[in-house]
């Protein structure tokens, strides 16, 4: 996550400018990058490119990459910045949310939520004119659908809010293929499910390191509700879907033996991680014995060389 450095305070405790207090240009200038989350961006970006390549079934055209790939981030930085703006109570509660922008009083709400919805309007623009009209639809949905969908409505009130929220962060497949083809196929839909059902067990284990931060606000991650055990199950569940659904894109006739050979191979170690988690969590094991974040580190690594091999394959086939 993205962290402005601020002087040690206990969580909770916003630190709020006095009135005609300093706050330096350059500080600044990173706070309001820090409220689009730039590292959930990359992620947004590594499931985008390479589905233009699967697209084009080669190279795309490059300028239609960099237009995308630019209003994909303004996107879902409004996106983002929005999300921060309606979560600022319960951010000032959490540790490791503690430092962000609005916390720190780095950026007022009122700049946060203009910046948000300017950032909505331009990017909808952006694609409109710059790729075409159904990415820009695609992608003013998944803002939508982020904010009021996921941060608005599920959030708060149920435990499966990043198995239905999640589906803002698959959109970015159906954007990248819709800017190449101006058009939908089930090989961008295979890939959305990918997402789909790579997402819970992405996120539940970073939900298990820090539960005690969504329970002291009231946000009912499933981890916080559910024994570690249960949380386990249901990550294996998600994850033999997900490796299954990844390896149907080659009888579909969308890629070939490249991307299967790197969907069996990631997938499998991914399937290892996933029971290894299990199987601690059964045994009673807790703490930092539980390696629950061992599995969170490699999901990311997993979409990356995943997506990868969408974009590679098409030149070995």
């Amino acid at each position: 996550m993205c962290v402005t450095a601020v002087e040690s305070r206990p969580a909770g405790v916003a630190l709020t400018p006095s009135p005609g207090g300093h706050r330096p240009f350059g500080a600044r200038v990173k706070a309001f990058v820090a409220l689009t989350k730039p590292r959930i961006i990359e992620l947004l970006l590594i499931t985008t490119v390479p589905v233009m390549f699967l697209a084009a079934q080669g190279v795309p055209d490059l300028w239609l990459v960099l237009t995308t790939t630019i209003g994909g981030y303004l996107s879902a930085g409004g996106a983002n910045a929005l999300n921060m703006y309606i979560d600022r109570d319960i951010d000032a509660l959490m540790d490791r949310t503690s430092q962000r922008p609005l916390v720190t009083g780095m950026v007022s709400p009122r700049e946060c939520l203009a910046f948000g919805i300017t950032l909505a309007v331009i990017s909808t623009v952006w694609f409109g004119l710059l790729v075409n009209w159904l990415s820009a639809a695609l992608a003013l949905g998944a803002l939508l659908f982020y904010v009021v969908g996921y941060t608005m409505l599920l959030k708060r009130r149920t435990s499966q809010n990043i198995v239905w929220g999640g589906i803002a962060g698959c959109m970015p497949v159906l954007i990248g293929w819709s800017a190449v083809t101006n058009s939908m196929s089930w090989a961008a839909v295979v890939l959305f499910a990918v997402i789909f059902f790579w997402t819970p067990p992405h996120y539940w284990p970073l939900s298990m390191k820090v539960k005690d931060d969504y329970a002291r606000v009231g946000v009912p991650m499933l981890p916080v509700i559910a024994s570690n055990r249960v949380v386990a199950r249901q990550i294996v569940l998600y994850s033999w879907v997900m490796v299954a659904v990844s390896l149907l894109l080659t009888p579909l006739g969308y890629t070939g033996w490249f991307y299967t050979v790197v969907a069996l191979l990631t997938g499998g170690f991914w399937l290892w991680e996933a029971h290894g988690l299990q199987n601690r969590a059964k045994a009673g094991v807790s703490g930092a014995k539980l390696k629950e974040m061992r599995l969170f580190h490699w999901s990311i690594t997993y979409v990356s060389l995943l997506f990868v091999a969408v974009a590679v394959d098409p030149f070995l086939r």
